[in-house]
């Protein structure tokens, strides 16, 4: 064989390398960032998405035409889908599960200190678990970074979040199981969950979440809908 076509040969070698390289960075990044495909019907694991959820359907329904102006984004279930099984620590380092907040409706939000959005949400959402907060509604945000609570806990010291509890998740499992169920695709990612631990809303992205319009609609969802939205 001639010089020429050994260092011909060499080089389609190398540049094959260089795409096999290309191709596993891009497919790496979707994975690292959370994107889905589309939404599946999987049911996340272990939950039960059945009969006593069938009700709350109605109630999604009902508030759909609140979401409007900063919170139009919150699409509302339209099958019966259970989520007590979502599985994160407690303000304690404990592990619970959504079913231990039965009683309440709940605003989860996932986020991570690697997420802007997330950062720039983070006072809107203390501030509505400040003007909402009871023993009927939680804004439960759940830290998903990876590690120890170090990082999270001085970014909301930072930042002065007084009034959220600090739940946590370092596996990143809550929101791989939100993902099975095409609910996630990245951050944040934020679901209404009514006093069941049934599904009403969610949506990708961030939201000012003490604005008017969505104090509004999650009184809404706290009302069960009395009237019909202006205009």
């Amino acid at each position: 064989m001639s010089e020429q076509n050994k260092s011909n040969r060499g080089t389609v070698k190398i540049a094959g390398a260089a795409i096999v390289l290309v191709v596993v960075g891009v497919v790496a990044a979707v994975y690292v960032n959370g994107a889905g495909s589309g939404n599946t019907s999987d049911a996340v694991a272990g939950a039960d998405s059945g009969p006593a959820c069938s009700a709350t359907v109605a109630l999604a329904e009902a508030i759909q035409p609140f979401a409007s102006g900063q919170v139009a984004a919150m699409a509302s279930a339209s099958e019966p889908k259970a989520l007590t099984s979502l599985a994160f620590n407690n303000p304690d380092g404990e592990k619970m599960s959504l079913a231990a907040l039965s009683g309440k409706t709940v605003l989860i939000n996932l986020w991570a200190t690697w997420c802007a959005p997330c950062r720039e949400e983070m006072p809107a959402l203390d501030e509505l678990q400040a003007a909402m907060g009871s023993e009927d509604f939680e804004v439960v945000a759940i830290n998903i970074d990876t590690g120890d609570d170090t990082k999270p806990k001085n970014f909301l010291n930072e930042i002065g979040v007084e009034h959220l509890g600090f739940y946590r998740d370092n596996t990143m499992g809550v929101f791989n199981d939100l993902k099975k169920q095409g609910l996630a695709f990245g951050l944040p990612v934020t679901l209404l969950v009514d006093e069941e631990g049934c599904l009403l809303a969610n949506m990708n992205g961030p939201a000012h979440w003490s604005s008017d319009d969505a104090k509004t609609y999650i009184g809404k969802a706290l009302e069960g809908v009395s009237e019909t939205p202006s205009g």
